[in-house]
């Protein structure tokens, strides 16, 4: 059985933002090759080869949220049995115990 990628709204929305981002400050083609190792780790992680950690050493709610360092940022993700759900592209100057504490509330909430 082969696990399946999803990336949230969430997620979809950091990824265009870092794209217009990175082609504002560095052009078109260092966007591509940035998106592409992006996609590349996101992919990694499916086939389990990508070095990640718990968000549970950031938040003590956040024992099933998972992250991944990839260039300038971190992908937080949800890693289970059939897929792999990409929840947030995060920068990684941003507060990211604050954002992982938010992310889980979320889910909480829903």
């Amino acid at each position: 059985m082969t696990r399946s990628l999803r990336l949230t709204r969430r997620a979809q929305q950091s990824l265009v933002a870092i794209a217009h981002w990175t082609i504002a400050r560095f052009g078109q083609r260092q966007s591509e090759i940035y998106e592409a190792e992006l996609i590349e780790r996101c992919e990694a992680i499916v086939a389990g080869q990508a070095h990640s950690q718990s968000c549970a050493i950031l938040v003590d709610d956040a024992e099933d949220l998972r992250f991944a360092r990839v260039g300038e940022h971190f992908l937080v993700f949800l890693d289970t049995a059939d897929e792999v759900i990409i929840i947030d592209i995060l920068h990684a100057r941003s507060d990211l115990p604050r954002h992982v504490a938010a992310l889980t509330a979320m889910k909480r909430g829903s």
